[in-house]
């Protein structure tokens, strides 16, 4: 967390924090949106809109190129905010940590 531009929602009231997400950038050309949970008992209250919001308007300023995120299931909040599925991801690659290899 300490090499990251590290974002949170909490709840006025009790002060309970209800998302977390992190970017990772060098602050010129890139950033890598991560780690972006919300506490499945706040989900549906606008909590992953309100941290993308954020996160989106904090990395502006820093005109970077491009901005990269992966997720299995959010497609539709990440493309509110301009993101977009790859069509053709044939330069994208990966290297898996040794014991992080996906399963399946």
């Amino acid at each position: 967390m300490s090499g990251s531009r590290n974002y949170g929602v909490f709840d006025a009231e009790s002060g309970r924090q209800l998302g977390y997400a992190r970017a990772i950038t060098d602050g010129a050309t890139f950033a890598w949106i991560a780690d972006v949970f919300v506490d499945p008992a706040a989900r549906g209250r606008g909590v992953g809109k309100r941290i993308m919001a954020g996160i989106i308007d904090d990395l502006k300023p820093l005109g970077l190129k491009r901005t990269a995120l992966f997720t299995e299931d959010a497609q539709g909040l990440y493309e509110q905010f301009g993101f977009e599925q790859l069509k053709d991801a044939k330069s994208w690659m990966l290297r898996w940590g040794e014991g992080f290899a996906p399963v399946g």
